[in-house]
């Protein structure tokens, strides 16, 4: 039910923007294409799904976009559902930034929001994604089963940034040079983040981690390591009671210290793993959102990253 009354907003949506908003929306985009030195203070409306994305839309755009998060913070993204209002803001949005796979919503909204004008950039298109760790209710994602955590590999992330970038200067020519620039310098900082994730974990005593849910392949793939997720790609899939049997079998047999929960996740299996196996649990953020309290000191992404490689260079160590 709930999903046929979202449809169906979609759609009423869809009908009144495509009659109110076209005109506006074209003008604004004709504006975001003028010459930089004419004068204009037009900025381009870009919005973004959920946090990752928005930060990096943000870092590339700097002064020259006003960058508008969707899926708002302390909100599990692969659970949010576009309001009206939503639906709104993307109508007259001259670019939509989006992973793909964790948006189960996104191809009928920019169906039902769409613009001839409007460029959609989905970052991890091109990129090859593997199977996750369990199988992906089929209205999730886009395609069910796949791991759309591309943006947890601080090399994948690079990739994404370039999508990214690519798309503002589609929608921006006039600034094209600026977003290359402002891209470089993100990406360099992701190459020192890649750097510091390779010495950091190139000689563990151990390779194996456990987390709750099975975020991390990617990120593991790229540093030798092995992700041992309990459940699936879905944060709040139950694992089966042979799933729990064979994970404590694993972490005993390993020596396995820690077990990893997220946030925005109620930890509760990672806590029985943990009384089972005489582990502790610890904190692995798969960076969907900002609570209040990473805002509160300042946290983004790249310092997120850094507070998870800590957190998997000492599990893997003690």
């Amino acid at each position: 039910m709930k999903a046929m009354l979202a449809k169906a907003a979609l759609t009423s949506l869809a009908l009144s923007t495509l009659l109110a908003g076209c005109g506006s929306h074209g003008a604004a985009n004709t504006a975001s294409k003028a010459d930089p030195n004419s004068g204009s203070q037009h900025k381009l409306k870009v919005a973004a799904s959920f946090y990752p994305m928005y930060e990096f839309a943000r870092q590339i755009a700097g002064d020259l976009a006003d960058v508008t998060l969707m899926v708002p913070g302390g909100v599990e993204p692969h659970d949010w559902e576009p309001t009206p209002k939503d639906m709104a803001l993307l109508s007259k949005a001259d670019v939509f930034v989006y992973n793909g796979i964790v948006e189960g919503w996104a191809g009928q909204a920019i169906s039902s929001a769409g613009s001839g004008q409007r460029v959609d950039v989905e970052a991890s298109a091109g990129l090859v994604l593997e199977a996750g760790g369990g199988e992906e209710a089929p209205d999730r994602a886009e395609h069910a089963g796949m791991d759309p955590h591309v943006w947890l590999s601080p090399v994948l992330a690079q990739r994404e940034v370039e999508r990214i970038r690519d798309g503002l200067s589609k929608a921006d020519p006039g600034h094209s040079g600026d977003y290359e620039a402002n891209a470089e310098a993100y990406m360099d900082k992701l190459q020192q983040l890649d750097a510091d994730f390779r010495a950091a974990l190139g000689q563990a005593k151990r390779k194996t981690f456990v987390t709750q849910h099975a975020a991390f392949g990617y990120l593991a793939r790229e540093y030798g390591l092995t992700q041992l997720p309990i459940s699936g790609l879905s944060p709040d899939q139950e694992p089966t009671p042979a799933q729990m049997a064979s994970v404590v079998k694993e972490i005993k047999l390993l020596g396995i210290s820690t077990i990893f929960f997220e946030e925005l996740v109620d930890p509760k299996i990672a806590e029985t793993i943990a009384s089972e196996t005489g582990a502790k649990t610890d904190v692995l953020n798969p960076i969907e959102g900002l609570t209040k309290d990473d805002k509160e000191r300042g946290l983004d992404y790249i310092g997120m990253m850094k507070q998870n490689l800590s957190a998997i260079e000492k599990s893997l160590n003690t």
